[in-house]
């Protein structure tokens, strides 16, 4: 072998020798290293919360959480038996209802509705609560409590629901050093008991205030059970304000806790520094205390916000921007409807517009994540303020979070 060669040899063997050594470190470095660890009962990155389509669960309980025994817990199981996967505390589920009207007689008219999820998570079953709903319509063709009252007074024990899994950019975040102010209105308060449970299970120690806005005494949901968990966790404070309060149930005309949830309250009651804010509420409230808050200094980031029920997150919105969503005056076409309007941006989104002008369209969650008013776009362009939750397939749209970017032509 001459000089060279063995040189080249020798400098070979020093290489292979080099990148060996090197590559042992990282190895014993990474095998000494902890992986991450996801934060305990949410889901960890990459697990899917979805089934395929919809899925069969039976009623296991009913239990009426308040005394006037307007609001109902429904206790879920699936029929085929699997674990549930998880879900982030706040969000909901989907329903899909066979109905008849009261009113009009109509029957197996298919409705589809989202309630928020009232619990933490399980893998043998899903909470919901849901409130008989009386008021008269807000909107042309949404008749008044159609699902609410079917749940309360048709479905028992033993029967069976349909339900999409669980969905919804409403929820806790899961940084244990930021406490926590939940602010619920009415019936509102059913994300809020899923945040709470979740929170006072996983991370006891975290800073906690509850403001809960209600009518009185009477229609007070999970009353003993929020007492209960206030009387047991330090860091949780309980403060339950009731608008229209009976002789009984307060003490008299100074207690804070007559009124209403407002900015004054929460800057008299809650200590210094900074907060992660959660509101969930009607319209009312959405519309004086979100916009409150930004005035108050609240950073956008630390401000999560939803509306229940039918009601669109307008409001909110609106409020602060005064924004005019979508291009105004233009042409939007409801092909099965047979109708042509003109935009005029008095709506959030088309599907407020549509239901204002009589075209009835499928809707749930009215937030963009639950898909039941996806249609399909035959032509134009449609704009979303946020990516909506739910993934559409080509050439469709979601109504409920879509304003027009020019003239369209739709399905519906």
């Amino acid at each position: 072998m001459t000089t060279l060669k063995l040189l080249v040899a020798i400098s070979v063997a020093l290489l292979l020798q080099l990148a060996a050594g090197v590559g042992f470190a990282l190895w014993r470095r990474r095998r000494g290293r902890p992986a991450p660890r996801p934060v305990e009962g949410l889901p960890s990155p990459g697990t899917s919360l979805a089934w395929s389509s919809w899925r069969d669960f039976r009623i296991a309980r009913r239990d009426f959480e308040d005394a006037a025994q307007t609001q109902c817990s429904l206790c879920l199981e699936p029929v085929d038996g699997a674990p549930l996967p998880s879900f982030k505390p706040g969000q909901f589920l989907t329903f899909r209802f066979q109905v008849t009207d009261a009113a009009t007689g109509v029957q197996g008219q298919t409705i589809v509705r989202c309630y928020s999820l009232s619990d933490q998570p399980s893998p043998q079953h899903y909470r919901v609560t849901v409130k008989r709903v009386l008021a008269p319509a807000n909107r042309e063709n949404v008749p008044p409590g159609l699902a609410s009252n079917h749940i309360h007074d048709r479905l028992r024990v033993g029967e069976l629901v349909t339900v999409k899994a669980p969905a919804g950019q409403f929820f806790i975040g899961p940084d244990p050093a930021l406490p926590v102010v939940l602010i619920a209105g009415g019936i509102g308060i059913t994300p809020m008991m899923s945040m709470l449970h979740w929170c006072l299970g996983k991370q006891p120690g975290r800073s906690l205030h509850l403001y809960y806005g209600v009518r009185n005494r009477a229609v007070t949901a999970f009353k003993s059970t929020l007492e209960s968990l206030a009387a047991s966790h330090p860091t949780f404070r309980l403060n339950i304000v009731y608008s229209h309060p009976e002789a009984d149930d307060v003490r008299g005309r100074e207690d804070p806790h007559a009124g209403h949830v407002n900015i004054e309250l929460l800057r008299r009651t809650l200590p210094q520094g900074p907060h992660d804010f959660y509101v969930c509420g009607p319209p009312p409230m959405m519309e004086s205390l979100v916009p409150a808050l930004r005035q108050w200094g609240v950073p956008e980031r630390n401000i999560h916000f939803e509306a229940f029920g039918p009601a669109s997150l307008r409001s909110a919105e609106a409020a602060t921007t005064g924004r005019v969503p979508g291009t105004s005056g233009v042409e939007v076409r409801f092909r099965r409807s047979g109708r042509a309007l003109v935009w005029d941006g008095q709506d959030a989104n088309l599907l407020d517009f549509a239901e204002r002008h009589g075209v009835i369209v499928d809707a749930g969650c009215r937030s963009g994540s639950c898909g039941s008013c996806e249609t399909k776009l035959l032509s134009g362009t449609i704009g979303y303020a946020h990516q909506p939750d739910h993934e559409l397939a080509p050439g469709q749209c979601l109504l409920c979070v879509g304003t027009p970017e020019s003239a369209l032509e739709l399905e519906a």
